[in-house]
């Protein structure tokens, strides 16, 4: 319990002072981290790789650590040094964190930056993409399919309805930034969603968005 506080005072102080790269008032709730882990739990016998971006203090890490084995590898990139302190103290002092991290590795830089030798089974992204300039979205988003195998799964979130309201209500350049953000990133989901995860119970309410890593496999719905 007191950990928990701490995380969520930690997490408050950062979006307090960085909204643009945190994006909530409040980390994820159990049943958000739970819709984000959902192929995950599911996995074969196999070893596996994963690759969670943006994990903040480690609400949706809380999920993925206990469905990891010996012999898979876990990377995370956070680019918050705040957050990347929380996360080194919890694998170090948390029984169970402590019990994957010789498989496990968290990186501090921005995640378009971030280069792996073999690509991953499955990408967990926390990231505030709605926050962010299009051209980075863009940047971002392609480079989750660069490091995501073909057979693998996307998952990550964002908040219901924001964009379509946003296009309503603003004008100007954030009407074009926000307008060009929902084209990326309907494309994405036409060309490779499998499912999507409505999560009401969740400041705010959010969709969890699940795509494969090939394409040909969306449902042509718009994100």
């Amino acid at each position: 319990m007191l950990r928990t506080l701490k995380n969520n005072f930690a997490f408050l102080r950062q979006f307090r002072q960085r909204f643009e790269t945190t994006g909530a008032i409040a980390p994820s709730s159990r049943f958000l981290a739970k819709a984000m882990t959902r192929f995950l739990a599911t996995r074969g016998d196999g070893p596996v790789r994963v690759l969670e971006i943006g994990p903040g203090t480690g609400p949706v890490t809380e999920k993925i650590v206990p469905l990891l084995r010996t012999g898979d590898r876990f990377d995370l990139v956070e680019l918050n040094e705040s957050f990347v302190e929380i996360l080194n103290e919890r694998f170090q002092a948390n029984g169970d964190w402590s019990s994957v991290r010789d498989f496990t590795e968290v990186h501090q830089l921005p995640v378009q930056e971030f280069q792996s030798d073999e690509k991953y089974d499955f990408v967990i992204s926390g990231l505030p993409l709605n926050n962010f300039p299009a051209d980075l979205v863009e940047a971002i988003s392609n480079h989750y399919f660069e490091v995501l195998k073909p057979t693998g799964m996307l998952s990550y979130f964002e908040y219901m309805y924001v964009r379509p309201i946003r296009k309503v209500v603003t004008r100007g350049d954030e009407n074009t930034r926000i307008t060009r953000i929902d084209d990326i990133m309907a494309a994405h989901c036409a060309k490779h969603r499998v499912a999507r995860d409505n999560i009401l119970i969740n400041i705010p309410p959010a969709w969890v968005q699940h795509l494969s890593g090939s394409p040909g496999q969306g449902d042509g719905v718009d994100a």
